[in-house]
């Protein structure tokens, strides 16, 4: 099944380029997903259709400074002032929008990598209205760490102005992830085991750019505020949570994944389950075993629509 687009009006004078993916049949449910960074929300087709063809709706956004949502600003830059109050407003305000188009259908939401972050800022305040979470490509560390790393972003932003795009960030946040994979055939070897995959990535100009000073002083502040025990302890503890990802993810080691777990039961969640896939990388959905992955997904979607979850007030 083909995707539909539209624009959906949101905060700031910003309007959201979002795909939509809807099944013949009823919709069961409502998948609401949240992209990574420097990519866009097209690449998740395969998704789409996969999950259409089990009943289920997809609707994705190009978050601000990214994909078609960039060509009404910046490409790398969610926003010149409160970026990542932004993009967690515009999830709430596409959630609104998909409770007006589907009335009573269950929404879970969907993260991948820089897009986990954002769904889990989301859920500290509107967890009670979702079926489900999915952290895709995830991580955590200790809210000191994002503190200083915040420190470095916002000394480049005053050396390069907000604007510029750091060399150094850029190494310290990326610059390690392919030495596990030499000889590296690409820069972005680090993001699947199938490289034709890869080389699409490579090859789409809406992929791969360096983001922005400011884009990362928001994305440290965000992190440093969601990893904080005190607000993970926000969430509904009955919130069924998904975390999956690869073991040769370097992004998360599959180390920090458990971490991850670990840090939401800690905080109260009992229904948070973690899946690793053997030597997968970043993009599980681009993976050689995507399939496995895309039909593990569907099976715990399918089995959290088994849960009694209060009605959505959204």
């Amino acid at each position: 099944m083909n995707h539909d687009v539209f624009w959906l009006p949101a905060s700031n004078h910003c309007s959201l380029h979002v795909y939509q993916w809807l099944p013949a049949a009823p919709i069961r449910a409502v998948v609401l997903l949240a992209h990574g960074m420097a990519e866009h929300a097209g690449r998740y087709q395969r998704l789409g259709q996969a999950l259409s063809a089990a009943g289920f709706a997809l609707y994705a956004h190009d978050q601000r400074g990214h994909g078609r949502t960039a060509e009404h600003g910046t490409l790398g830059l969610f926003a010149s002032h409160q970026g990542w109050d932004s993009v967690v407003n515009d999830l709430a305000s596409l959630a609104q929008h998909i409770g007006q188009q589907h009335p009573g259908a269950p929404l879970f939401l969907f993260g991948h990598s820089m897009g986990s972050y954002i769904v889990q800022a989301y859920l500290l305040h509107h967890s009670a209205s979702l079926q489900g979470a999915v952290l895709s490509g995830s991580n955590f560390q200790p809210p000191a760490l994002y503190r200083a790393a915040c420190v470095i972003a916002r000394l480049e932003a005053w050396r390069q102005g907000p604007l510029g795009r750091s060399a150094l960030i850029d190494w310290l946040s990326f610059g390690s992830f392919n030495k596990a994979f030499k000889p590296n055939r690409t820069g972005f070897d680090w993001l699947s085991r199938d490289s034709a995959e890869v080389d699409a990535y490579v090859a789409d100009p809406l992929c791969g750019f360096r983001c922005t000073n400011r884009l990362w002083v928001d994305l440290l502040m965000g992190l440093e505020h969601i990893s904080q025990p005190r607000h993970l302890a926000q969430i509904d503890p009955n919130l069924p949570i998904l975390v999956m990802g690869g073991e040769c993810d370097p992004v998360s080691a599959g180390k920090r994944l458990k971490d991850l777990v670990g840090a939401l039961r800690l905080a109260g969640n009992q229904r948070v389950q973690l899946q690793l896939y053997p030597q997968a990388r970043h993009e599980l959905l681009n993976e050689t075993n995507r399939d496995e992955v895309t039909a593990a997904l569907i099976a715990w979607l399918e089995q959290g629509l088994t849960q009694g979850r209060p009605a959505r007030s959204e």
